[in-house]
């Protein structure tokens, strides 16, 4: 049974220097099927993930411990431990957490999961297509903004 106290915290595969945090994503251990519940530990110096924002999935955010730097469209500020924060669907809700400070930082980030999701990354120009299946796996797909195409290309009129 997970534990938010001492949760199974895994790397994040691949991140480079400046996003190397890790998350324990408990709704998968408890089989959760709609809605995710991940804790985060965020060492000093470190992100938990590029500047985003979702179309499908709805956030929240509890701050565990530490002082976490808050990136939304209105700016940034230094969120405090206990504090609660929202990101709702749209671009009105586009965030991103650092840790800048000499200590490690934990949250507890709770989503509607389960529903394919278009999220788009702003400062890379890049949107992804996604779907979290229970089991792992399912489509998940990230494309840069500057290479699409018309609706129209490559379609061609039925033949008869």
């Amino acid at each position: 049974m997970p534990n938010i106290e001492n949760p199974d915290f895994q790397p994040r595969e691949g991140a480079p220097p400046g996003f190397r945090a890790f998350r324990a994503r408990v709704g998968y251990e408890l089989g959760s099927e709609r809605i995710g519940a991940s804790v985060w530990k965020l060492p000093p110096g470190e992100a938990a993930y590029p500047y985003h924002f979702h179309y499908s999935d709805e956030e929240l955010v509890f701050v565990l411990s530490g002082r976490p730097t808050l990136r939304t469209p209105e700016g940034t500020r230094q969120l405090e431990p206990g504090e609660a924060v929202h990101f709702p669907l749209g671009e009105q809700g586009a965030h991103q957490l650092s840790n800048p400070t000499d200590e490690e930082v934990r949250f507890l980030a709770v989503s509607t999961n389960g529903a394919p999701d278009i999220v788009v990354y702003p400062d890379s120009n890049k949107i992804s297509a996604s779907e979290r299946l229970p089991e792992g796996g399912g489509l998940h797909t990230f494309f840069d903004m500057d290479d699409q195409v018309g609706y129209w290309k490559g379609e061609s009129a039925p033949e008869g």
